[in-house]
């Protein structure tokens, strides 16, 4: 369960995204918009792990997947997007998540077990109120299988498709959605449906190492 804070963020996320993703080799639009977007569990109850739909004009869809850390995580000045101003929360950074050891890990679970995302809550005034996800992501896994051991990265091929190397998997994250991008064959996935998209589109998927 992700628990949100109806708060402030100074810059706001789009302005972050507007800013970093011109310096990726996967992106050549300026000035994105968010479709959608769809948060994983981090059992530490530490990270905030939020994947980002965007979209510049009509354009493809992007996925971005972040994490947001109370604290500078050690070695990742790499994959530093920047810093905002939470109201709450206070400074908060942001991360590009293919460098995040936490969200290797959340997306290799959720991809091979099935585990459901994160439920989404505000808490105002002492009630927690449910807020619905507009995308609905999903791993192809089965339910119940054991968590794979992702707790580390070895390697991050920063492109398009992003390819994160794991001690268990290979996670291979698409950064340019298409209709009609398949996975090797037997693959477990993760996809997503949002909006007027109802037939799911592939997001990631996992290979064994």
């Amino acid at each position: 369960m992700a628990l949100l804070h109806r708060a402030d963020l100074t810059p706001t996320k789009l302005e972050l995204l507007n800013a970093w993703l011109p310096t990726r080799s996967w992106y050549a639009d300026p000035d994105v918009a968010k479709v959608g977007a769809f948060r994983f569990d981090d059992p530490a109850g530490e990270v905030g792990i939020e994947t980002i739909l965007v979209r510049a004009g009509d354009g493809p869809v992007l996925q971005v997947p972040l994490t947001y850390r109370g604290a500078p995580l050690a070695g990742a000045d790499r994959w530093l997007v920047g810093t905002t101003e939470h109201s709450v929360l206070g400074t908060r950074w942001v991360y590009d998540a293919a460098g995040d050891p936490v969200y290797a890990a959340a997306l290799a679970r959720i991809i091979l077990t099935a585990e459901p995302q994160a439920a989404e809550e505000f808490e105002v005034e002492g009630v927690r109120q449910a807020r619905p996800s507009d995308v609905q992501a999903n791993g192809s896994g089965h339910a119940g299988a054991a968590a794979p051991d992702t707790t580390d990265i070895l390697h991050v091929e920063d492109a398009d498709p992003t390819r994160i190397a794991t001690s268990s998997h290979e996670l291979t994250v698409l950064r340019v959605l298409k209709d009609d991008a398949p996975p090797p064959p037997g693959a477990p996935t993760l996809t997503a449906a949002w909006g007027d998209v109802t037939t799911p589109r592939l997001l990631a998927y996992a290979t064994a190492r």
